[in-house]
């Protein structure tokens, strides 16, 4: 009688030639850094401009959104990767093992933080995208009306401590998902080389989620409060300033030099 197989624990390694899934985790690893993770990267630092104030926050949007080709770059590069990295990172997921309660190791707890920090971050992107872009003031075309929607969002107790804890969770996903891409692609070899590494992002991710808190402070800055509905407001329609008038070129000025006196 043939022994059984025995029961293989932990998280599984990836091999090349195993049906397609190495592809699609190398590209699931990939996608989370470039071009999502460069992403996060310019969004806190966007919105840290909030700290100097609405006037700030308002031109910071409004640059982004004058870029060449904006809207392409946004579904090219941010909605159609962050989808691909959503769903498949939820079907890996969903057909994970979790075994910290046997096996309860540095490696495994990682492993099951990163899905955790996953969906937490998923539902709020989700909620976020769909709050400030696409509903409400339409801030391309209004950006001057950006500081006081995230301001009013953010008067919600309730909305601010989600914010927090979705920048918790979304800056230790990325910091440990760089950890865990230096691991797969052969850039850390070895436990001191990602002993190091894992030093570097550590600290990383905790100046960027710094970084993000403190600009989301500046919406609820005091300092900040009852900020104006549109900082920069259109001007009205059939209304222009008065051309500079010049003086004919045959007239003579007195203060000229060599002006008739």
């Amino acid at each position: 009688m043939a022994a059984a197989a025995p029961t293989i624990k932990g998280v599984q390694p990836l091999r090349a030639g195993v049906g397609h899934s190495f592809f699609w985790r190398r590209l699931h690893s990939l996608s989370g850094i470039v071009p999502i993770g460069a992403f996060l990267i310019e969004h806190i630092v966007s919105n840290y401009e909030a700290v100097n104030g609405p006037l700030a926050y308002a031109q910071q949007v409004k640059f982004l959104n004058s870029l060449p080709l904006v809207r392409v770059l946004e579904w090219a590069f941010i909605f159609i990767p962050l989808a691909f990295h959503a769903l498949y990172g939820v079907f890996i997921a969903i057909r994970g093992r979790v075994n910290v309660d046997v096996y309860p190791w540095a490696g495994n707890w990682g492993y099951i933080t990163q899905r955790v920090t996953g969906i937490i971050a998923l539902f709020y992107i989700g909620y976020h995208v769909w709050t400030q872009r696409f509903s409400g003031v339409n801030l391309p075309e209004h950006p001057g009306a950006a500081f006081a929607k995230v301001q009013h969002e953010l008067a919600n107790p309730w909305i601010l401590a989600i914010y927090v804890i979705a920048m918790l969770a979304t800056t230790w996903h990325f910091a440990y998902g760089i950890w865990l891409f230096a691991a797969k692609w052969g850039i850390t070899p070895g436990d001191k080389a990602r002993q190091r590494f894992g030093y570097v992002c550590a600290a990383g991710g905790t100046a960027l989620c710094i970084l993000g808190l403190v600009g989301m402070y500046a919406f609820i800055n005091p300092k900040y409060a009852n900020a104006p509905a549109d900082v920069m407001p259109a001007q009205p329609a059939g209304i222009a300033l008065p051309a500079p008038q010049t003086a004919p070129p045959n007239s003579t000025n007195p203060a000229q030099p060599g002006a008739v006196q």
